[in-house]
């Protein structure tokens, strides 16, 4: 079978289609032939070695995909079964062995490459408007990246549960995609000299001077300053990723002068380590794609191109989902 090794720590260009043995399942897995693959900025982290990694290794953890065996002691799915996961290591490829605590049935009337743009950016989004920061009807929030994958669906579950969004974009075909998802307000961040100084200004100002009562900030390294300065006393900052690199140490008396605020650094891992709440979230998140949730596959590339993949999302060329397609 093809798959997308990781050779070294790098950028893209490390990227290499190999052949590799196909693998049967082993016992408590199921083996399953991707229909497409979710491309996200945690695999460049893992190819990039800001975290820690063996290489080579086949890149990617997300996908959807019909199951073609099963492992022993696997009762819970059979061949033909369709599934997704969020957390199988070696999904760009065109076979993976998922583990059935991992695996997510994807219910009739879901296709395949909405069920793969789901679980990791999709359950991201659950958990920090469920959760993390669980919404309430009135509560404003400030999300950054509105036109991210992650970004566009947050926007909406924060909607529906009756809070306000205002987001951060880059250029105006992404304000109209956040706006259309149901951001109040956009802001793009390319037209302030200085992000840091500009951005709380604004949001005080469309906030009646009181900030917002949650910050959604993937973006890390270039917003985390502006995140802490828009909140309001006792608000919440929630940094989920660092697509602009990783937030350095800061000293926590910040968040007393910031108005006694609260920080935290969440991962999807720790919201999804009971497979009941896993599927719970995932269950949700389909439900609300039958409901009307709006899941925008941006770019779809071939499997070999992954490294093409990679640059776009670094790139910040892309909109919504990404997916490689074997």
């Amino acid at each position: 079978m093809r798959a997308i090794h990781a050779t070294e720590a790098g950028g893209p260009e490390v990227l290499t289609v190999v052949e590799l043995p196909d693998e049967p399942p082993g016992p408590g897995e199921v083996r399953v032939e991707v229909a497409a693959a979710g491309v996200n900025f945690i695999d460049t982290y893992r190819r990039g070695g800001v975290y820690p990694m063996d290489f080579p290794h086949v890149v990617g953890s997300e996908g959807a995909g019909t199951v073609v065996e099963v492992g022993d002691g696997v009762t819970e799915f059979s061949a033909g079964d369709h599934v997704a996961w969020a957390a199988a290591p070696g999904s760009y490829a065109e076979r993976v062995n998922v583990p059935v605590r991992e695996a997510i049935p994807v219910p009739a009337g879901i296709d395949l490459h909405t069920a793969a743009a789901l679980p990791l950016q999709g359950m991201t989004a659950h958990y920090l408007s469920a959760s993390t920061f669980p919404v309430s009807a009135g509560d404003v929030a400030l999300v950054h990246a509105g036109a991210g994958g992650v970004g566009l669906l947050l926007t909406q579950l924060v909607v529906r549960r009756g809070g306000r969004v205002i987001s951060t974009v880059s250029t105006a075909e992404k304000e109209l995609l956040s706006r259309e998802a149901g951001a109040e307000q956009v802001i793009r961040y390319t037209e302030l000299e200085d992000l840091t100084a500009e951005l709380p200004q604004i949001v005080r100002e469309l906030t009646d001077g009181r900030g917002v009562d949650v910050v959604y900030d993937g973006v890390g390294r270039a917003t985390f300053d502006a995140s802490l300065g828009s909140l309001r006393p006792r608000g919440m900052l929630v940094l989920f990723g660092g697509s602009s690199g990783q937030v350095p140490p800061f000293d926590l008396q910040r968040l007393n002068s910031a108005g006694s605020v609260f920080a935290t650094r969440p991962t999807l891992a720790h919201y999804t380590a009971d497979r009941a709440e896993l599927l719970w979230r995932a269950a949700d998140l389909f439900h609300a794609v039958a409901d009307g949730l709006d899941v925008r596959i941006g770019q779809e590339f071939p499997l070999e191109e992954a490294a093409a993949a990679h640059a776009a999302l670094e790139g910040r060329q892309t909109t919504g989902k990404v997916l490689l397609v074997p």
